[in-house]
C-alpha cells in the first residue's frame, strides 16, 4: 500500500482584541431563526406600571442583537452547556423557578 501524505499542521496564534468591546447585562433573550441564521436579542425585562395599576406590564428592552450561522449557534450551545455544567458542579443546581429557593452548595 502506498503511504498517503499527512496534511501539514500549523499552529495559529490567537490574539483577542477587546479594545472596542462593550459589556452589557441581560436578564432575558429572544431567539428567532431563518433557514441560514439564528438571531439572538439580548435585553432586560423591565416591569412598568400598566394602564390598570393592578396589572403591571413587562417591557423587553433589547440591548444588543447577535446574528450567527447554525454552526456558530451549535458551538455556542455546546460552550454554554459546558459552562453551566461546570458552574452547577461547584455551586449546585441553578433554579429556574424564581418562587422556589434552592440553597447553593458551599465550595469545598
Amino acid at each position: 500500500m502506498a503511504d498517503t501524505p499527512q496534511p501539514e499542521t500549523r499552529q495559529v496564534q490567537l490574539r483577542i482584541d477587546e479594545s472596542k468591546m462593550a459589556t452589557t447585562y441581560a436578564n432575558t433573550i429572544r431567539t428567532s431563526t431563518t433557514q441560514d441564521e439564528v438571531v439572538l436579542d439580548f435585553g432586560m425585562n423591565l416591569p412598568v406600571p400598566g394602564q390598570d395599576n393592578n396589572q403591571p406590564t413587562l417591557v423587553f428592552s433589547v440591548g444588543s442583537r447577535v446574528v450567527m450561522n447554525w454552526s456558530g449557534a451549535k458551538r455556542l450551545a455546546i460552550s454554554l452547556g459546558q459552562a453551566v455544567r461546570n458552574y452547577e458542579e461547584r455551586a449546585g443546581e441553578i433554579n429556574l423557578n424564581p418562587g422556589q429557593q434552592v440553597k447553593p452548595r458551599l465550595s469545598q
